[in-house]
Order: structure tokens, then C-alpha cells, then sequence
């Protein structure tokens, strides 16, 4: 995905945003009056994969791995649509960043999961990580991890 798909990830930012709330620190207005340059911005963050799942021709789900450091990559902007869910697009999603990660030469996957957001956390516990602590700058999240093979 390129800086080129900023409409395509805009609405599926914005339908997040809006449908789920809660799972994001950030909020629909601080994205919803947003001009294009910000949402290719966001699409040109240095090494990151973003990512959008589809069923059929529907775009239904979204998530990005962001590189944070030697050998760590963090997962952010994960959603599915209430149409994508229970299809394995989160499992799907997520798995691609790791090998992402991976390949890539990272080592540990992180991410941080609003801690009363069961359904996210199921789904990362089923893709392998694990609990580390609570986010020290947001008492609401949790910090969860997954060791991955790095290979150069």
C-alpha cells in the first residue's frame, strides 16, 4: 500500500473510528476533517507496512506494523468490520505483520490493547502473544508481545 491508497485507508480509518471508539487512543475528530495530506502522511511513516484485508472485492479490515526500534516492530490501527469478523481477517492481519517482522529482521512484535477490549486480546493470545505489563502512559491499555525469527 502506497501513500497513493490514502481514500481507501480513510475510510476504513474513519468507519474504525467511528464503529469501535473504544479500542483507539485516537479519536474520530481528530481524523475526520483531516485533508489528504495528512492521511498520506500517515501512509509514509519510514518502514512501515500498512495493510487492508478484503472478503471478496469489500475492504473489511486494516492494521499496520511500524518499525520502533532495533529489532522491534509495533502493531497498530488493527480493526475489522462488523462484515469482516469471524472470518479470520484479524488472525489473517496480524500473522502478515509478523512474517512481515520477521522477514524483515525484527525479533519482538509489540502492541498495546485497550485492557477491557476482550475480543482484541483473544485475538492476539490466539496469534501468540503474550502480557507484558500495563502501557506506563495509558493505565487503560495493556502492553502485549510475541517473539518472532528474525532473519536478516
Amino acid at each position: 500500500m502506497s501513500d497513493d491508497d490514502w481514500k481507501l485507508w480513510r475510510d476504513l480509518r474513519l468507519a474504525a473510528l467511528a464503529e469501535a471508539p473504544y479500542a483507539f487512543g485516537s479519536k474520530l475528530a481528530d481524523w475526520h476533517d483531516a485533508g489528504e495530506d495528512m492521511w498520506r502522511d500517515r501512509l509514509r511513516i519510514a518502514g512501515a507496512l500498512d495493510l487492508v484485508a478484503y472478503l471478496g472485492e469489500e475492504p473489511v479490515g486494516m492494521a499496520s506494523g511500524v518499525p520502533t526500534g532495533p529489532g522491534t516492530v509495533e502493531v497498530i490501527s488493527v480493526w475489522v468490520s462488523p462484515a469482516g469478523r469471524g472470518h479470520g481477517v484479524g488472525d489473517a492481519l496480524i500473522k502478515a505483520i509478523a512474517d512481515w517482522a520477521a522477514t524483515s529482521g525484527a525479533t519482538v512484535v509489540r502492541l498495546s490493547v485497550r485492557a477491557d477490549n476482550a475480543a482484541a486480546i483473544r485475538l492476539y493470545e490466539r496469534a501468540g502473544f503474550i502480557h507484558i505489563g500495563p502501557n506506563d502512559e495509558d493505565p487503560a491499555e495493556i502492553l502485549m508481545e510475541q517473539t518472532v525469527s528474525g532473519a536478516p
